[in-house]
């Protein structure tokens, strides 16, 4: 589903082709004509944290325990992330040194997890155990190491997961592996016609949103791993008619909750497209045979909302990142339709669920430019200012967290993921985020490199 974006390729002639070569970390759309996978090579980490890791994710599970089984350089980050959202209760590390690798890695493993959960002051239900690269160094049988586990602790469920970036960008990916683990205990149970689950994304999907009120209005009830307060609640997930997610990592996940219960299940992408999001509420709608809704008032008032907003921000450049928003390029073609004067997105890959709206961007706002995040280039130079042919600065308005960091400007929506909300009432909220976005400063330096928005963060950053 994702292209890696290659800032070198299909450079025109004249101009825009010398402009692309004095800034290697970006390209304009026009030239953009086929995003193709690059080599991998030494990569630039933005200090902005604000996404989501895999600690933060697996917390959704109620009562569940994690155990992180690394060396102790990578178990560092994962127990600050943990300690950060004061969950250290909840977490649990086994420290693998250089002797375990040659004399019996699923030895170590198999005693390590059982001496963390014998230790524990209350069995869990569900521990979530979490394998490294060494692992597939080494040829672990992991297939041996859970059947002892399990063996050892009947009472308990274990979810394979993975802390593997090896990984990262070939096949499965730690996220979607993840994100299927957590979906693995939850069996098929006597079917609630009138109820459909909500899984697999990091956050609640809003009550005010298109698919909510939809299902609200033809008495269908909807539960989110949100509003599980303990893990049998969080099992009773179960007797739902139909699953849906609106996470591109969580849809791996879905399909294989789907085989097992012989329930429906749908992936919702977040689409800030007028046609996005009535494909989607038809797809809903025909999978629990109701009437589709009549969006056409709801486009009417999006129209009117983002038409006023561009008015108002007549001249303010608009960047976008991928961070802050699912579809960056969905919502700046949105923007620029209205008016608004969008310079720049960043992205490091274009997702196939957007190639039409790039190709879209290609014929109608040629000069669109598209910034990589990770290019070594794109660094921050100093501690006291920012680097301005790379930082535009403060008269910027940025949609999302990384585009203000990039843009230097304290004028920047401060979410991610869209913020879970979905449809044409993103849209409308998304209006007033950037309005009030614009008229008031935020501390960039101070929000941005808190890690894991949305969750308790008890970051404490040097001034």
């Amino acid at each position: 589903m994702l292209s890696r974006v290659r800032p070198e390729a299909g450079k025109a002639a004249g101009q825009a082709g010398a402009a692309a070569s004095a800034h290697p970390a970006w390209v304009r759309v026009a030239d953009a004509q086929t995003p193709r996978p690059v080599p991998n090579v030494l990569e630039f980490n933005a200090p902005v944290h604000e996404n989501w890791n895999i600690v933060h994710t697996g917390m959704l599970v109620p009562e569940a325990h994690q155990i992180y089984v690394c060396a102790d350089n990578c178990l560092r980050g994962v127990v600050l992330t943990a300690a950060e959202m004061g969950k250290i209760d909840r977490f649990s590390g086994v420290t693998l040194v250089e002797n375990d690798l040659y004399d019996n890695l699923e030895t170590a493993t198999i005693e390590g997890v059982s001496d963390v959960i014998r230790r524990l002051p209350k069995r869990p239900p569900a521990v979530m155990v979490f394998l490294v690269c060494l692992h597939h160094f080494v040829g672990t049988d992991v297939a041996y190491v859970y059947r002892e586990l399990e063996r050892r602790f009947p009472d308990i469920f274990f979810m394979r997961c993975w802390m593997d970036p090896v990984m990262q960008k070939t096949g499965i990916t730690p996220e979607q592996k993840e994100r299927k683990a957590m979906l693995d205990p939850i069996q098929a149970l006597p079917e609630d016609e009138r109820l459909v689950a909500v899984v697999n994304d990091d956050l609640r999907l809003p009550d005010d949103s298109d698919i909510v009120r939809m299902l609200d209005a033809a008495g269908f009830r909807v539960r989110q791993i949100h509003d599980c307060a303990t893990y049998q609640e969080y099992l009773g997930l179960g007797a739902s008619r139909l699953f849906l997610t609106r996470s591109f990592f969580g849809d791996y996940g879905l399909q294989k909750l789907v085989r097992r219960t012989g329930r429906t299940g749908l992936y919702m992408p977040t689409s800030l497209s007028y046609g996005g999001i009535d494909q989607g509420l038809g797809r809903l709608a025909a999978a629990l045979g109701i009437e589709a809704p009549d969006t056409a008032g709801k486009r009417v008032a999006c129209d009117a909302a983002l038409d006023e907003l561009s008015s108002e921000l007549s001249g303010v450049p608009v960047a976008i990142d991928y961070v802050g928003i699912n579809h960056p390029l969905e919502l700046a073609r949105l923007l620029l339709e209205h008016g608004f004067d969008v310079r720049r997105v960043y992205l490091d890959a274009v997702s196939g669920e957007e190639a039409e709206t790039l190709a879209w961007l290609r014929v109608n706002a040629p000069d669109l430019e598209l910034w990589s995040t990770i290019h070594p280039s794109l660094r921050q130079l100093d501690n006291d200012g920012l680097d301005g042919a790379t930082h535009p600065g403060d008269d910027w308005l940025a949609v999302g967290p990384k585009a203000a960091w990039f843009c230097g400007t304290s004028h920047f929506v401060n979410i991610i993921e869209t913020d879970g909300m979905w449809g044409y009432s993103a849209i409308l909220r998304l209006v007033t985020l950037m309005r009030e976005a614009w008229t008031e400063s935020k501390d960039t330096k101070a929000l941005v490199p808190r890690k894991g928005l949305g969750m308790p963060c008890a970051c404490q950053l040097p001034r």
